[in-house]
């Protein structure tokens, strides 16, 4: 390709402390506009802020997972800028000392392993809500020092593929750290795009774009999509880029200049003399260490080894914390040591139930041992694996056994071959065709006879039994 192009992320993540960052503040989301706030978050004189001992611990923890080297020293710096919902007009956050950096996290791109480089996570205080109308705009300060932190990526990102790819697995990281609910539509994980282009080859960052405004990792993917395609044609034409920040519009699918890109200049960045510098102890770096639980890949190569599952099938089984629990428990009690059925039956029509319902894998509270039993009768052949699907369906809407839903609905397997004789036999009369075709040698017009049968008995056939019947029938 004549350009390549080169992305970097910085995700904002909401701790899910029960009170804010610097004073004891409700963080519940939903409350009343402007009944969680204080003195002390609306920076009205004479209010002295106390970080958070808890958010601290949560901002190691995260760190540690992302393999970043914890600062014996931090500080907190006054970030200066002007907007309606930052009451103190600036924005307690970390500049030259930082809580964390270089760091790394593992995806997979195109299938092969990419290792992303995470340059600091740091430490700083949500900004308040502006909600726009036609003829005003409100402010709503409950959000207002929530503790948040910042996770920026090193920009070895190349294509908004890979983007995406990254921010999934960060999140995975993130939701086995139970640190933060990531709740996009809650503003509990958002995420700006820095996204440049240089010529092919060249090690020199191209001219930046900022991206904002951008509610969801395809949000992100289309964004960048777009700017991609638009730097590429400006590029193209001899025009020059301008470092800028463009808001991305969901509903054109298109970037708006916004403001020209500040630097680190503009926030003018001095020490918070309301805040000393922090020493943090080995000790405490030690013990929150020991204490990580096993991270997704680390869950996910165990299962590839302990279960003999493939790759694919042990990342879905790992995506959440929840789904990882509650799929290790139904690998468990499956009965011999071939787990391949109950994990196809995991990732195929129990994941495809709770995505129809919408909701995730352990929100479907279907009784283990009942999946198992669903399993059972279709391998002892006594129902169909189609008639099985339609039996697990019911199982969530009524709650009742596999067993007796297979009664009520009649649904046990043909495999007598009496049986099946003359709904054959009215098939090959009505399928002339077919069964020609299939003398001639083409196997599909079998298949085709097969799924009439099917069809005629309601499911209810034995196909394999079915097969080995035409085939004798028609010689």
């Amino acid at each position: 390709m004549k350009y390549e192009t080169v992305i970097g992320l910085e995700v904002h993540l909401q701790l899910n402390t029960k009170t804010k960052a610097f004073c004891s503040c409700s963080t519940d989301f939903g409350n009343p506009p402007n009944t969680n706030i204080c003195p002390v978050c609306l920076g009205l004189p004479g209010s002295l802020p106390v970080y958070n001992r808890q958010a601290l611990n949560f901002a190691i923890k995260l760190a540690l997972a992302f393999n970043c080297q914890i600062q014996e020293h931090t500080k907190f710096d006054r970030k200066n800028y002007f907007y309606p919902d930052l009451p103190k007009n600036y924005q307690i956050s970390q500049y030259d000392l930082p809580l964390s950096r270089h760091g790394y996290l593992d995806i997979l791109a195109d299938g092969n392993p990419k290792r992303i480089g995470i340059t600091r996570v740091h430490l700083e205080e949500d900004a308040g809500k502006l909600i726009h109308e036609e003829t005003a705009s409100l402010v709503d300060f409950n959000r207002t020092g929530i503790p948040l932190l910042e996770i920026v990526s090193e920009p070895d990102l190349n294509s908004p593929q890979e983007a995406f790819d990254y921010l999934t697995a960060l999140k995975s990281v993130i939701g086995y750290l139970d640190v933060s609910d990531c709740d996009m539509e809650k503003g509990s994980l958002r995420c700006d795009a820095n996204i440049s282009l240089r010529p092919a080859g060249s090690k020199t960052l191209g001219v930046k774009t900022e991206l904002k405004n951008m509610n969801s990792f395809k949000g992100v993917k289309d964004a960048l999509t777009y700017e991609v395609q638009r730097q590429t044609k400006l590029l193209e034409s001899g025009s020059s880029l301008v470092q800028e920040t463009r808001l991305w519009d969901d509903q054109g699918g298109v970037t708006v200049a916004m403001r020209t890109k500040e630097g680190s200049k503009d926030y003018r960045y001095f020490p918070d003399p309301d805040l000393t510098v922090f020493l943090i102890e080995q000790s405490l770096i030690d013990q929150i260490k020991a204490n990580l639980p096993e991270l997704p890949q680390e869950k996910m190569r165990r299962f590839m080894q302990e279960y003999g599952l493939s790759e694919y099938d042990a990342k879905i089984l790992t995506g959440t914390k929840s789904t990882a629990q509650l799929s290790e428990s139904y690998i468990q009690m499956f009965p011999g040591q071939d787990k391949k059925e109950i994990v196809n039956w995991l990732i195929g029509p129990v994941l495809s139930e709770a995505n129809l319902r919408k909701v995730e894998l352990p929100e479907l509270k279907l009784d283990k041992q009942e999946l198992i039993n669903l399993i059972g009768f279709v391998q002892k052949q006594e129902i169909s694996y189609l008639a099985a699907k339609t039996v697990l369906a019911r199982m969530l809407d009524t709650g009742k056994p596999a067993g007796v839903l297979i009664r009520e609905g009649d649904l046990r397997q043909i495999s007598d071959a009496s049986a099946l004789v003359q709904v054959i036999e009215a098939v090959i009369q009505e399928n002339v065709k077919s069964v020609n075709d299939f003398r001639s040698g083409k196997s599909n017009a079998l298949m085709f006879l097969v799924g009439q049968v099917m069809k005629k008995s309601s499911g209810k056939a034995n196909p394999k039994i079915v097969q080995d019947l035409i085939r004798e029938r028609l010689g």
